[in-house]
């Protein structure tokens, strides 16, 4: 797989995004085709893959794409056929997934994915680039991710991840707020484990404008500190789709699709330190072969997990709590015959 960025550019790098219909999909187009993702000298072809009801939205979007006339894009393509969306393709975000409804267990939930995932793993295993890399955004997206990975058997298991891109930020908005810092002035925080409720994210590594933020907070909090760790930060990043669901009255639309773009991004181009959910080696004590977030950085070719940090015993408690949850969906899914 080639990684010199004059390689990449001189070819146009084809992107399948399922579920491109729906609102996620939407707000992902127009800045993948403004190059948000790619950078402004990378040629863009995107593959739209929509089930048949939501074709006629996905030919929607096509035509606003074609009147933006962006100058990286190259064509638009709209189908309902798996084989020929993830065909050529170089980068797939699957966004499409199967919401979660009314009386549904979890068991249904990751019966009806697999049925999704599953198919979409064997196309990609079919048809995609050598260079492919492939990012679970819908949800149980780490779970959707270990099916699509187990799908495409002729793929390094490695070019699959999951997004927790989403939490990660999350996180940083959080301390944002409570350290009167910007963004980009906190640095090295960690998601661990699987996007739902039994996530951690650790604030022990992190840093803001160079102070650890544990000092930071204690100077601002004093006594308090360790308290709104575990009685609001950490519950509030965890729990903030809801919250944001209770509040708007749907989904995270925006802030999902920015995280997805983060992650790809970020993964092509290059960082020392992010979240994200990749195929487990053993790093941590989570077992082998579980998609698990982890501190990750990548030097263009691929997140690589960030090895030799140190785990207290009460990150050791939160990390093993969420890497249980998703022992269990493995197992749940291996008792569908799919793993």
């Amino acid at each position: 797989m080639a990684t010199d960025s004059s390689a990449r550019t001189s070819a146009t790098t084809t992107v399948t995004i399922t579920g491109a219909g729906g609102q996620i999909g939407y707000a992902l187009l127009f800045r993948i085709a403004a190059g948000e993702m790619l950078g402004p000298d990378r040629p863009i072809r995107l593959k739209l893959l929509e089930i048949p009801q939501g074709v006629r939205s996905a030919e929607g979007a096509a035509l606003e794409l074609q009147d933006c006339a962006f100058p990286l894009l190259r064509d638009v393509e709209v189908t309902d056929d798996p084989a020929a969306a993830f065909d050529g393709c170089s980068i797939a975000l699957l966004v499409g997934a199967r919401p979660r409804g009314p009386g549904m267990e979890r068991a249904d939930l990751l019966a009806a994915n697999a049925g999704i995932f599953g198919p979409q793993g064997a196309a990609i295993n079919a048809g995609a680039a050598d260079d492919v890399r492939v990012v679970a955004v819908g949800n149980p997206a780490n779970t959707n991710a270990l099916i699509a990975a187990a799908s495409a058997p002729d793929i390094p298991a490695d070019r699959f991840t999951a997004l927790t891109r989403l939490d990660h930020n999350r996180a940083i908005g959080q301390l944002t707020d409570v350290l009167d810092a910007r963004a980009d002035e906190i640095a090295r925080l960690a998601i661990w484990g699987n996007h739902s409720a039994t996530q951690f994210p650790d604030v022990s590594h992190a840093v803001v404008r160079g102070e650890p933020v544990i000092a930071a907070l204690a100077s601002r909090l004093g006594a308090e500190a360790g308290a709104w760790l575990d009685e609001v930060f950490i519950p509030r990043v965890a729990k903030r789709g809801a919250e944001i669901i209770e509040v708007r009255g749907s989904s995270s639309i925006a802030s999902a699709a920015n995280a997805a773009i983060g992650h790809v991004r970020d993964e092509q181009a290059g960082t020392p330190w992010t979240s994200a959910a990749v195929v487990s080696r053993g790093e941590y004590g989570v077992p082998e072969g579980l998609v698990c977030s982890f501190p990750v950085s990548s030097d263009g070719s691929g997140y690589r997990v960030i090895e030799g940090l140190r785990v207290d015993g009460r990150a050791r408690d939160r990390i093993d709590a969420s890497v249980a949850e998703l022992v269990a969906e493995r197992d749940a899914v291996r008792a569908l015959g799919v793993l």
